[in-house]
Formats: structure tokens, C-alpha cells, sequence
């Protein structure tokens, strides 16, 4: 079986949906933990779409080749979890700094963004005690 990591994204089968929720074959991106996606038969994944949305602080634009203007964005407002069957064709892996990006708008999407805030500032600390 394929071993799937954090941060590959796929295409994947979103049917069926309700309501607003992204819907259709398109890319996801892999967010849920390795350890996770080893042993369970789920992943955990948010819908990366090329269409023009409204800025919100849960989005992640993805640049390709270093332009000015998003090619692709990831919509971490729209988490899913998906059977690994779902997961199709591997698109290709995102860099560090992308994924640093991601984690952000993830942290705002959960709640989690003081946490964020916390972790920055006691870090910021311990560097000045050295």
C-alpha cells in the first residue's frame, strides 16, 4: 500500500457534498500527521482550488515559479477527512516554506493561532537567554 505523506497533494474525489462544501475531482493537499497517515485508513486534507475566492486569513496561495499572482489556493476553512481510496493521481509535494504557510492559516482555521502566538514568544525568549 502507498505510504502518503504531509504536505503531497493528490487528486481526489470529493463527491458527494452538500451545501457549500468544495465538491468534484480536484487536488488536496495532505495535512494530517505522518504517524497518522501510516497506521490509519483516513487522511486528513483541505481542497486546493484555482478559482478566485475571497481573501480569507484560511487560505494559502500557492505561487508557481515564483510569480506575483496565486496560481492555486488552499482552502483550510474546508477540511475533510477522506478514505485513502479517494486519494488518485500524486501531484507532488510542497516546499518547507509553502507548508510553514499552510500551518498558519491551518492554526487561524482551528483555533489555534494564540497557541501559535504563544510558542513565537517563548521561543523569541529562550533565543535571548542564550
Amino acid at each position: 500500500m502507498r505510504r502518503y505523506l504531509r504536505g503531497e497533494m493528490y487528486y481526489a474525489n470529493l463527491d458527494p457534498v452538500f451545501g457549500s462544501e468544495q465538491s468534484g475531482f480536484r487536488p488536496v493537499l495532505i495535512i494530517q500527521n505522518d504517524i497518522g497517515n501510516r497506521y490509519s485508513p483516513t487522511v486528513i486534507v483541505a481542497p486546493i482550488t484555482t478559482g478566485t475566492k475571497t481573501k480569507l486569513p484560511t487560505h494559502c496561495y500557492l505561487y508557481e515559479g515564483g510569480e506575483k499572482t496565486a496560481s492555486s489556493i488552499v482552502l483550510l476553512e474546508q477540511l475533510r477527512t477522506l478514505d485513502k481510496r479517494r486519494l488518485k493521481r500524486y501531484i507532488g509535494k510542497l516546499k518547507k516554506s509553502s507548508m510553514n504557510e499552510v500551518d498558519r492559516a491551518l492554526a487561524i482555521s482551528v483555533g489555534l493561532s494564540k497557541l501559535l502566538c504563544y510558542k513565537k514568544d517563548h521561543s523569541e525568549q529562550n533565543d535571548a537567554l542564550k
